[in-house]
């Protein structure tokens, strides 16, 4: 085998090797659902500057659109920070309004809401009861069975 030939062999291998590790594809660009909402990212570097009244309306938005618009909450945000004040009957919905106010671009979520003394008593009795699936019978399944 000459030099050349062994030099063409090798080349041939070589390429060979690297025919399966192709780089990926460059991803396509995705049509947005919205074109006229800012595009939002997690992290504040990241974050597309909105003004705080935008910031303001998309909070009230997005609360009104929700099952905590029964709530009734107070929202002001200056310097890209959320606060939100009022009371609520339901325990979730104080976590629920600090992760809307920062999916629609609040930067930080000062969370005034205070639960009611009922709120709290419910979470207290889900809490020392335990929640546990509701357990069928072995009697009921094998009637249920039966009737199939």
């Amino acid at each position: 085998m000459t030099l050349h030939h062994r030099f063409l062999a090798a080349t041939l291998l070589a390429a060979l090797a690297c025919y399966g590790q192709t780089a990926p594809a460059a991803k396509p660009a995705t049509a947005a659902k919205n074109p006229t909402a800012p595009a939002r990212t997690h992290g504040s570097a990241n974050r597309t500057t909105l003004s705080d009244s935008q910031i303001e309306k998309d909070i009230r938005e997005r609360f009104s659109a929700s099952k905590i618009a029964a709530d009734k909450f107070e929202v002001h945000v200056q310097g890209g920070r959320a606060t939100i004040t009022g009371k609520t009957d339901v325990l979730q919905h104080k976590g629920t309004a600090t992760r809307m106010a920062r999916a629609a671009g609040a930067a930080d979520v000062v969370n005034k809401v205070e639960p009611t003394e009922e709120a709290r008593e419910k979470a207290a009795a889900n809490l020392t009861k335990g929640r546990r699936r509701a357990q069928i019978k072995r009697s009921e399944t094998e009637a249920r069975s039966e009737s199939r």
